[in-house]
């Protein structure tokens, strides 16, 4: 027998307005707010993080664990984070251990279609395959590689925050992305959100207070044309690594087929594209392997 109260769904979450307010968003873990203060101009930042990265028993072991992955190529095994550290080189090391401490939040994210490990998977496939690209530009216009490898691992970072603020929807979005896998992703989240994962990781890291630069990143990662993004060629190495990676990690569909104007806005030579894919997809492998260790 019905008690003649009357039901009434809750409104969705208006996630533009939701996206405006600091505090609905994830706080960027302490750790990571304490690697990102690090200049890496002197001996002394170059400590600190050592120090940093052996007091989080997490990021130690990734750092290690990445060291002597086949990405590197290392031919001997090391036990140490300086040992890892001097492998991979500091300034990479930097962006490695920030990235994975900003994805630490993941322990956070409430349960559902939303598969952090995939997310990590797709990261670090997208990362390593950027620092292939990267090895056919003219060193005129190629990003470092601390720079590279950090703007991989956290240009779809708005799938997290998605998942924070709006669990339902970041549900919805995920299992719409399954049963239409050869759709663009970017499309079908126009029809589902008020604001699409490009522009909500813009907005969390902005939140942050990180570099204008990777805001602009993450925001026009999948639109490289518009002119507030031609300048930076990262926007334009990640738009095309997640069209040579399609569905790799999550069920993100960025479309296929790279043109030879998209290839030359890298200053790269069109005549050298299968060379690049193979070189892609050998990185995307060993990023499989090394990502494995965080399920």
């Amino acid at each position: 027998m019905s008690d003649g109260a009357t039901h009434i769904n809750p409104e969705p979450i208006n996630l533009r307005e939701a996206v405006k307010n600091i505090t609905a968003l994830p706080s960027m873990p302490a750790i990571a707010q304490k690697l990102l203060a690090l200049k890496m101009d002197s001996d002394e930042d170059e400590r600190k993080l050592l120090m940093l990265i052996e007091q989080d028993p997490l990021i130690s072991a990734k750092i290690i664990g990445l060291a002597n992955s086949a990405a590197v190529g290392s031919t001997r095994t090391v036990t140490t984070v300086k040992d890892a550290a001097l492998l991979l080189g500091i300034s990479r090391a930097h962006s490695v251990a920030t990235g994975i401490a900003i994805m630490s939040l993941s322990a956070k994210v409430p349960a559902g279609q939303f598969n952090m490990h995939d997310l990590w998977l797709h990261s670090f496939g997208i990362a390593f395959a950027m620092l292939a690209i990267a090895r056919f530009m003219p060193e005129r216009i190629r990003p470092q590689d601390d720079q590279i490898f950090l703007a991989g691992m956290l240009h779809d970072i708005g799938y997290l925050a998605l998942a924070f603020l709006d669990p339902t929807r970041s549900d919805k979005l995920h299992a719409c992305f399954a049963s239409a896998p050869d759709r663009p992703s970017i499309e079908i989240e126009r029809t589902i959100l008020q604001i699409c994962h490009d522009e909500l990781g813009a907005e969390l890291v902005r939140n942050w207070n990180l570099p204008n630069d990777l805001v602009t990143i993450l925001r026009y990662h999948h639109t490289p044309d518009v002119s507030d993004a031609v300048e930076h060629p990262l926007i334009r190495m990640i738009n095309i690594t997640e069209k040579l990676l399609p569905r790799f990690g999550i069920n993100e569909y960025a479309g296929s087929g790279v043109s030879d104007e998209e290839w030359e806005a890298l200053g790269i030579d069109p005549s050298r594209i299968e060379e690049i894919e193979e070189q892609v997809a050998e990185q995307a492998g060993q990023a499989m392997q090394f990502a494995s260790s965080f399920s």
